[in-house]
């Protein structure tokens, strides 16, 4: 193909990836919804997919068969625990404003200066191999298309820089990072336009690889059952798939283990996954979308490994190229350009990420302690903010040299895979001081500064070393001697442990003894009160995660001017008023009318400044203008426990106060029943008492006459007599109700029931109110066709229950044309009497308290309640003894309307 129309069309795909981050970077909040979706999150993670998935997988299978399937393995494995471990992080990362796996580190470790420098240089030994073999798939994926001759590949480290395309891509890819990642100074404000990129070439290189899968399966060959077929005739190819040929269980299980620790330790992965992680619930998300991923783009490794071999391997071909050169064997020089694009896409995402994610490494944890004391000294020096930013492009120029000059003078020795293997292994050495940091408080800085030293010792003179060794940089004798001649100090059989492949052999030493180291000095060593505060924190993160306020139990002490002068200093002038902003609003408090800095202000500037700066950075600059009280281990403890104790009682008493609050409103609920429950006792009373005074003033009216009249007549003395009599009844009716209602509060008590004829019932009481229908002239009816109805109840009460109704209906029926109506059906086994009125309707307010007791109606008339205002409650109260209810229903063309249920007799 020709060289302008590729360099022109990967400049131009280079351009579009520029394109979408510009763009959503541009549009900000407005694509803050898609952005923060779980989906790009997921894609974002697939920057784990590098050139060595697209290229180096297909190389390994063509050698090893299914060998390249534990890196994938140990992720997917991983995946369903995300949700605890990776979540953790996240909170953690997010609350102290983290900005790196070295930062995570340092700050566990009690802000450690040291540890951070410690965790950047195995950061930087281990990713600069890695980097290297990207920049050796794109450098040799240019190659081959130009020149189309695959024995051509090894030429770039005879040729001088100029000459040399790696040489460019290099420069190339430097840029593109520096566009991409070191525009803004505080890397936790999510750089969206980055991941929208890494999303977008996550998708581009997917489709790529299946593109490619499926035609070397279904154009290169008749499906997958002729590619099998004869893949099995050929005997070295057949053999790949068996442990005997290809791999052990015990290679298997450190690569699958190993490969778990670098999908969350790898500086690109911790920043994809947690720096740039905005909101912890898309990890559930990720924990299938990503496995799903995984699956997809291994799809066709081994269809395209076994067509190579079967194709290609006689021929000399490096495997690693077998993506590129099946499709140019095929003369599909379009679909093989297509291919170089998705691996350049692999290459160049996680090129960008890893270079972004070092410079922060490097500048946080490596050169800022170093320039921090004259940048608090010299005050005529420009604010560090801009110069911060240039000392991270530069970090990033210098590892993209460093992984060249590895990939010109040994990288190019040596397959995609086994490189990446090398850079697998020295970013698990963090995984021992992470996990132990996560979950165990007792785990320190020593053990921790011990068990990487020791751990990141042997994994150079296991690993990397022999790569040198076999360069040409040093005597070959000390792989088959060891150094000094001593046989236990042989690279690839460390104390004469020999039987394990070299990876499964730098693996069980490094991690091993790192591990041993961690424990073993922790348990024996104390810990100083930065690190008891900051492993509390850690573990208990979740103890701590609602709380709004910077936390610390150590107290300090600095001047308002002095924390103004670090953040500005630091921060920039417009960034530090923001924050300050903030805080006076937050706390509701006018720091210009302090002198001292409360402590809240001094942990909320040391959070603001760590993730800028690093919390090792952050730490020395609080430490030059902060004095900070004296306290023993015993008093640090003490205080933990007391914060620990107030943090959890402070948790206690808002869910307290909640409670109260809730029982306040339900006391002012009560507390206005009880006023109305009181104002209807009241016009109870005196409704009783007008009842109670009005029969016996007439009794004692008619008593006196007769009393001073002897000679009255003998008809008017029977009329008299019958007023007393009927009078007399009237008081006695009320007296029974109230006992009624006394009886009714005092017990519960069993009624003696029997089988009723309901009907008769009915018209038994309906009889005994016919003269008042009569006289009233109340047109009455009874609409009902069942003849007989058998229940079981106490007949009294339920004639009670009649009688309440009727007087109901007789007191408030229109006194000009006044009816009454009686409906009884059967409705879903039991019996409904609907007991209708019309004239005068019960008042909406009384509507929901008709059936309390002292509810009283009043009279159209007489404007006061007539009655007790006990008889809808005893109604109601026997009904319910009877398994039955009695509600307000609404009828057209009625006033009132109850609806009595009663259950129908079992057969």
């Amino acid at each position: 193909m020709s060289k302008v129309l590729i360099i022109s069309i990967t400049l131009i795909y280079l351009a579009l990836l520029f394109g979408v981050a510009y763009y959503v970077d541009r549009k900000g909040g407005k694509q803050k919804s898609w952005t923060n979706s779980p989906f790009i999150y997921a894609l974002s993670l697939a920057v784990y997919c590098t050139a060595w998935t697209f290229f180096g997988s297909v190389g390994r299978s063509a050698s090893s068969g299914a060998g390249f399937l534990p890196i994938y393995l140990g992720p997917t494995i991983l995946a369903p625990i995300w949700i605890l471990v990776l979540r953790k992080i996240v909170i953690i990362c997010k609350k102290q404003r983290i900005t790196s796996i070295a930062d995570f580190i340092s700050s566990r470790y009690g802000k450690s200066a040291f540890l951070g420098i410690l965790a950047v240089v195995i950061a930087v030994f281990g990713v600069i191999p890695y980097i290297s073999i990207q920049l050796k798939a794109i450098s040799s994926s240019l190659d081959l298309l130009m020149s189309a001759d695959p024995l051509l590949l090894n030429a770039h480290a005879h040729l001088p820089f100029y000459e040399d395309s790696a040489f460019y891509v290099t420069i190339l890819l430097a840029l593109f990072a520096i566009l991409f990642g070191t525009r803004h100074l505080d890397p936790n404000e999510r750089h969206a336009g980055l991941v929208a990129a890494v999303a977008f070439e996550s998708i581009f290189k997917l489709l790529a690889f299946l593109a490619v899968g499926l035609f070397v399966v279904y154009g290169l060959f008749d499906g997958f059952g002729d590619l099998f077929a004869q893949a099995i005739e050929r005997e070295d190819i057949a053999q790949l798939f068996t442990f005997e040929e290809g791999m052990d269980g015990t290679q298997w299980f450190w690569l699958t283990l190993v490969s778990m620790f670098a999908f969350l330790l790898l500086p690109r992965q911790f920043h994809v996954a947690v720096v740039e992680n905005d909101n912890p619930n898309n990890i559930q998300t990720a924990s299938w979308l990503v496995p799903l991923y995984l699956l997809l783009i291994n799809l066709f490794v081994i269809p395209i490994a076994i067509a190579g071999n079967l194709l290609l391997q006689e021929q000399g071909i490096e495997p690693d190229t077998y993506v590129l050169t099946l499709p140019l064997l095929a003369d599909q020089e379009g679909l093989a350009f297509l291919a170089a694009l998705g691996g350049f896409s692999a290459a160049t995402s996680m090129v960008i990420v890893a270079t972004v994610a070092l410079s922060i490494m490097i500048s946080n944890n490596l050169l800022l302690p170093l320039v921090i004391n004259a940048e608090l000294v010299d005050e005529t020096k420009a604010e560090l903010p801009g110069r911060l930013l240039g000392i991270r492009r530069v970090s990033i120029i210098c590892v993209l040299l460093l992984s060249y000059s590895y990939f010109k003078f040994v990288g190019e020795s040596y397959s995609l895979v086994s490189i990446g293997l090398i850079s697998f292994l020295a970013v698990a050495q963090f995984a021992p001081p992470v996990i132990a940091g996560l979950y165990w408080k007792k785990a320190n800085r020593k053990g921790a500064i011990a068990g990487l030293i020791i751990g990141f010792l042997i994994w150079a003179f296991t690993l990397p070393f022999p790569t040198l060794i076999e360069a040409g940089l040093f005597s070959t004798d000390i792989l088959e001697y060891g150094i000094g001649g001593i046989h236990g100090l042989k690279p690839q059989s460390l104390l004469g442990l020999d039987h394990l492949d070299q990876f499964s052999h730098a693996a069980f030493w490094s991690l091993g003894l790192n591990t041993l180291a961690l424990v073993g000095i922790s348990l024996y060593s104390k810990a100083n009160a930065t690190e008891i505060q900051q492993a509390d924190l850690f573990v208990n993160i979740y103890k701590y995660q609602e709380q709004q306020e910077d936390y610390s139990v150590i107290q300090r002490q600095a001047s308002i001017d002095d924390i103004k002068m670090v953040l500005t200093r630091f921060l920039g002038i417009q960034r530090a008023r923001t924050l300050l902003k903030k805080f006076e609003s937050n706390r509701k408090l006018e720091l210009n009318k302090l002198e001292t800095a409360p402590t809240e202000l001094i942990n909320f500037t040391e959070t603001q400044l760590t993730g800028a700066l690093g919390a090792a950075s952050s730490k020395l600059i609080l430490a030059s203008i902060a004095k900070t009280d004296a306290i023993s281990l015993e008093e640090m403890l003490t205080a933990l426990e007391q914060t620990q104790e107030i943090l959890q009682y402070s948790k206690a008493l808002e869910k307290k106060g909640q409670e109260l609050e809730k029982l306040t409103k339900e006391l002012r609920r009560a507390n206005h029943q009880l006023q109305e429950l009181d104002q209807m006792k009241a016009e109870f009373i005196s409704t009783v008492t007008h009842e109670l005074r009005t029969p016996i003033t007439s009794i004692k009216a008619f008593a006196k006459i007769l009393a001073e009249n002897p000679d009255l007549s003998n008809d008017r003395k029977n009329e008299f007599l019958n007023v007393l009599v009927s009078e007399s009844e009237r008081i006695a009716r009320l007296i029974n109700q109230v006992l009624d209602l006394e009886k009714i509060q005092a017990t519960d008590q069993e009624l003696s029931f029997e089988t009723i004829d309901f009907i008769q019932l009915l018209e038994h009481t309906a009889t005994t109110f016919s003269q008042q229908v009569s006289e009233k002239g109340i047109d009455y009816r009874f609409v009902s066709e069942i003849k007989e109805i058998i229940i079981m109840g106490n007949k009294d009460r339920l004639t009670q229950v009649l009688v309440n109704l009727w007087s109901n209906a007789l007191k408030f029926a229109d006194p000009q044309e006044g009816q009454i109506q009686l409906e009884l059906q059967e409705v879903n086994k039991t019996w409904e009497l609907v007991f209708r009125n019309n004239g005068k309707a019960i008042p909406p307010e009384k509507q929901d308290t008709i059936f309390d007791k002292f509810t009283q109606v009043q009279d159209r008339n007489l404007g006061k309640p007539q009655g007790s205002g006990l008889g809808l409650y005893i109604c109601r109260h026997i009904l319910e003894q009877h398994q039955g209810s009695i509600n307000l229903v609404f009828h057209p063309g009625w006033a009132t309307s109850f609806l009595v249920r009663l259950p129908k007799l079992k057969d």
